[in-house]
């Protein structure tokens, strides 16, 4: 039942691609080579390339460096004593780059399990208005991490591909306002390895986010996680969080909560541990900071 599930998910996802690309060389042999120039094209539906956890379906700007440290301190259930979770942290250093309009790459270094990652997104459909009338902006991300942890047992037999992790992502987004976007990522999370045998390798997730703006430099931000159930192991949950928007010039800070710990697609989408409901909650920020490198071309 479940691979007819997991077969299921891909198939409806292989025909929405499908029925994206058909979409957009329908509309493209109907406009002419000069659509173009008449082209209206949505931007800023999100600030930044990440809503909290989730990819947005922005991309950093061609020629633009985007160093961003994404900090989560421990759990709120921690009390006083740990003044709230403000004692203990996580850390991921990132830098992500703006290769073309459409193509982005990135790297990453988390402290937890000393995990390293890196991405490609590539954005294939851009709403847009005018003689190019398109309704939505779809963008597909992949990402590989690996775990450097030392071995638990280092005298047996461990192999390295143990140690990796992929993601595979469609991302579907509007921005419906000027205030309001909304965006859905079917995902598929693979982990070479698991701990136990109540995880699964394969892990299809939905992710749900939307952004509403409270002011011109003010965002309130929300996304949420959906993992099939016979794919969730029982210690793991849904991953939910909530947070804001805050543009400085050049810094954009995220201020959010969310109950998940890990910063990377394999640890919040399929490796949630904390609950909402007993304060398993942390605070955390991500800090973005844009580097001009290079002017592109026009």
């Amino acid at each position: 039942m479940a691979t007819k599930r997991l077969h299921l998910f891909f198939t409806i996802s292989a025909l929405l691609l499908a029925g994206l690309l058909q979409a957009q060389d329908d509309l493209l042999s109907l406009l002419g080579d000069d659509a173009a120039e008449e082209t209206d094209y949505a931007t800023a539906a999100f600030k930044t390339n990440r809503v909290i956890n989730l990819h947005s379906l922005e991309n950093t700007a061609p020629g633009v460096m985007d160093f961003k440290i994404s900090h989560r301190f421990g759990t709120l259930d921690g009390g006083l004593y740990n003044i709230f979770g403000l004692d203990l942290a996580t850390i991921r250093l990132g830098l992500d780059l703006g290769v073309t309009d459409n193509l982005a790459i990135g790297l990453g270094r988390s402290s937890l399990e000393k995990t390293y990652d890196g991405y490609v997104k590539y954005k294939f459909l851009r709403q847009s208005t005018g003689k190019r009338n398109v309704p939505i902006t779809a963008a597909l991300f992949a990402s590989a991490a690996i775990q450097t942890l030392k071995w638990a047992e280092p005298d047996r037999e461990n192999l390295f591909s143990s140690r990796l992790y992929y993601t595979f992502q469609l991302i579907l987004g509007r921005k419906i306002s000027d205030g309001f976007s909304v965006q859905l990522s079917p995902t598929i999370v693979h982990r070479n390895l698991v701990r136990t045998s109540a995880e699964k390798n394969d892990v299809p997730a939905l992710g749900i986010a939307a952004r509403q703006k409270l002011s011109k430099r003010i965002a309130v931000n929300a996304e949420y996680i959906y993992v099939m159930p016979d794919r969730l192991a029982p210690e793991f949950r849904n991953s939910l969080s909530i947070g804001f928007d805050i543009e400085t010039g050049g810094h954009v800070f995220q201020l959010h909560f969310t109950n998940s710990t890990s910063m990377i697609e394999r640890g919040f989408i399929a490796e949630t541990t904390g609950s909402w409901a007993d304060m398993g909650v942390h605070f955390g920020f991500n800090i973005s900071r844009v580097f001009t490198m290079w002017q592109p071309k026009r």
